[in-house]
Order: C-alpha cells, then sequence, then structure tokens
C-alpha cells in the first residue's frame, strides 16, 4: 500500500528528535514500547553508503534473532529488510544529496526502516509500472514487500523521513 501518512495505523507517530544521543547501536527510546529495539547509523562523512547501510542492517536482524533464519521463510523476511534497506538508501543517495541516517526499529511484529534526508521531493512508485525497463522499481518494490510505508516531514526543518514498516517472520 502506498501512503504519504506521516505514521502507521496505531503507531504515535515519530518518535521526539534527539530521543538518544547513540548513532549507532542498540538503544532503549523514550516513549517506544517495551521490546523495542533500535539502532541508528550516522552517514556523515561516510562514503559508499548503500553497502554499509545494508551491513549494519545485516548485524541488527543477526542481533534481533532474525539471522541466521531457521526457514526459508525467516531467510526471505531478513532478505526483504536487507532490499528495503538499500532501496531507502539508494533513492536518498539519487534523489536528495544522499541519506543523512538510518534508522531501524524492532519489536516482536514488525521492524521499521527509516531513511532520513534534506531533500524535498516526495517519493512515490512510477506509474504505471514497466517491469520490463531499467531504473524507476523502488518505490515499486518498497510497496510490494511492506506493510505499510509513508512520509515523515518536520515543519521548521529541510528534508524528510521515508519509513516503512515489514513484518516480522513467523
Amino acid at each position: 500500500m502506498s501512503t504519504t501518512r506521516p505514521f502507521s495505523p496505531g503507531d504515535r507517530g515519530p518518535e521526539p528528535s534527539g530521543a538518544s544521543g547513540a548513532s549507532e547501536g542498540s538503544e532503549a527510546s523514550a516513549g517506544a514500547p517495551a521490546g523495542r529495539q533500535v539502532r541508528r547509523l550516522d552517514f556523515e562523512g561516510q562514503s559508499g553508503v548503500v553497502p554499509l547501510a545494508r551491513d549494519f542492517a545485516r548485524q541488527a536482524l543477526y542481533a534481533w534473532g532474525w539471522l541466521p533464519a531457521a526457514s526459508a521463510d525467516q531467510r526471505a523476511a531478513a532478505e526483504d529488510v536487507l532490499l528495503v534497506v538499500s532501496e531507502l538508501v539508494t533513492n536518498a543517495c539519487l534523489h536528495a544529496e544522499g541519506p543523512d541516517e538510518l534508522r531501524i526499529a524492532c519489536d516482536n511484529k514488525v521492524i521499521r526502516v527509516e531513511v532520513s534526508d534534506k531533500g524535498t521531493g516526495q517519493p512515490a512508485p512510477r506509474t504505471p509500472h514497466r517491469a520490463g525497463r531499467p531504473g524507476g522499481h523502488g518505490m515499486f518494490i518498497v510497496q510490494r514487500l511492506c506493510l505499510d510505508w509513508g512520509v515523515v516531514r518536520t515543519p521548521g526543518f529541510a528534508g524528510k523521513t521515508v519509513w516503512a514498516e515489514l513484518g516480522a517472520p513467523a
């Protein structure tokens, strides 16, 4: 489902800015539901951000028990997360002068991927989607793999955060 809602149904919205000073690693976020684990990666001064983001997400999936996968379904769910991370970070590189931060949050049912950038554009799947043509598949892939996705803009600040949520493996 494509959406421009700032957050998914039932979510209380984005966490307050500065909820944690950590740029990377596990943290307990203020106001986060019990059992929710969060990791952040700051891209400032980094190069090769897409493979960096995938490696960071893979490490989080290992820490949270999504990997190593015990079944084909669990392996597919982890690969979907890595693909969504790649697509969102790549879109920030191509359309928004690069990403500022990757945030990944996980609870027992959902993993949420957020990529912040300073871009002003509005991500959307290309319509009509043409499977045989190169390029333009990123948000279509995100739309197909995720439970929901959207964009958060903070009034008075440049940029946006594109978020996507995927279901935990069975």
